[in-house]
């Protein structure tokens, strides 16, 4: 993608950030005195354990660096407000949710980098190993994420019902950005599309689904109530793909990266209708 599609794609993404903020009040943040142990079981299964069952994936298929490195960035993320919607359709615990996404996207501030890091001198070879500079990193993802949120959060502080108002559009906004640059990476990469498709769909399914399974039955485990259970487990499996799909293009500039969290991002659909399915199922 060129200057222009890479700056589009990081003013989306700020855009789709101002409107989480707007679903945020500050009684979000203070929810962790009220479901500590909740709140922690989900940090660190999003936070740990999705990052360390990514990279066993990636090893254990022995996947192009390519599609290794794209897995770790989409690892490496929190989750978003997709993870939010289908919390709340399954019958979770949509507050929960809602503050796990707000924890996790402050923290991964300061661990994508490293998680990024690490995969890019991990899988690729050393003609081709590439370093982030972590600091301007953080500072880049401080502004695509913290900023806009914050300015929703104000926003919705002082006009809640003008906020309340645009949560719609805006989520529909970001599924039509979504959709298009994901049409744009296929069209970039069409020449690769078929046999990246072909790795990256298996890995992404598996990661997907292993790691909100993993997210629910640890909740359980730590006798987590269940809808907060069913929560953990969907903010663990359902990540923030636009996010991932920035940090290929906008910061890493490889179009290439950005293929699993592309596939992914589509796969979450059905996964997370699942999930929907069996939550609603389940509350019957």
């Amino acid at each position: 993608m060129d200057n222009i599609s890479t700056i589009i794609l990081a003013a989306s993404l700020i855009i789709i950030m101002l409107g989480m903020g707007l679903s945020l009040v500050t009684s979000d943040f203070k929810r962790i005195l009220i479901y500590p142990k909740a709140i922690l079981v989900g940090l660190i299964n999003q936070l740990v354990i999705l990052p360390v069952v990514g990279f066993v994936l990636v090893t254990i298929l022995s996947l192009e660096p390519e599609i290794a490195i794209g897995i770790m960035i989409l690892a490496a993320c929190p989750g978003g407000a997709t993870s939010n919607l289908i919390s709340h359709l399954a019958h979770g615990d949509t507050a929960l949710s809602v503050t796990l996404t707000a924890f996790s996207s402050l923290i991964t501030i300061i661990t994508i980098p490293f998680i990024v890091n690490f995969s890019l001198l991990h899988f690729l070879s050393e003609n081709q190993t590439i370093q982030l500079n972590v600091v301007e990193t953080i500072i880049q993802i401080f502004v695509i994420i913290i900023i806009p949120v914050a300015v929703g959060m104000i926003i919705r502080r002082y006009k809640e019902s003008f906020a309340l108002k645009m949560a719609k559009p805006v989520r529909i906004a970001s599924a039509v950005v979504l959709a298009l640059v994901i049409i744009g990476i296929l069209v970039k990469e069409k020449d690769n599309f078929v046999s990246y498709l072909q790795e990256a769909g298996l890995v992404a399914f598996l990661l997907n689904i292993l790691t909100m399974a993993i997210g629910y039955y640890s909740a359980k485990l730590f006798k987590v109530h269940h809808k907060g259970a069913i929560s953990i487990g969907i903010e663990s499996g359902i990540q923030n793909g636009t996010l991932a799909i920035s940090i290929a293009i906008a910061i890493l500039h490889n179009t290439s990266y950005a293929i699993a969290p592309a596939v992914y991002s589509l796969l979450m659909f059905f996964t997370g209708g699942l999930a929907i399915f069996l939550g609603i199922r389940g509350n019957k």
